[in-house]
């Protein structure tokens, strides 16, 4: 479970894009991009975001991706869309353990 959101500088050439994965009460996930996680999320949280998560209200935000652009961003969203639930499952706990604390302290 990702506690913080990532603080990441934006230039004003481009704004870096993200892509989120959230699971919602009933186990099910959600995927999508925006360029601000935080507000993204109590958007969905307070049943302000996405249609599927009003009905699918979010438990926590499971992963948080980084892109240079909203392309780039939407490409990889709709990858990961393409994944089955376990193959979702398995990508985010890559993730994880590639910013996992254990992981950095492993390498020490």
């Amino acid at each position: 479970m990702i506690t913080e959101v990532p603080e990441v500088p934006v230039t004003v050439a481009s704004k870096t894009w993200f892509v989120y994965l959230i699971e919602c009460l009933d186990g099910s996930l959600y995927t999508g991009i925006t360029v601000d996680v935080a507000a993204r999320f109590e958007a969905h949280r307070t049943g302000k975001g996405a249609r599927y998560t009003r009905s699918h209200p979010p438990r926590q935000l499971l992963a948080v991706e980084v892109h240079p652009d909203r392309s780039s961003a939407s490409k990889a969203e709709h990858r990961i869309k393409q994944l089955s639930v376990a193959e979702k499952r398995a990508y985010i706990s890559r993730m994880s353990d590639l910013f996992s604390p254990d992981r950095e302290s492993a390498s020490d």
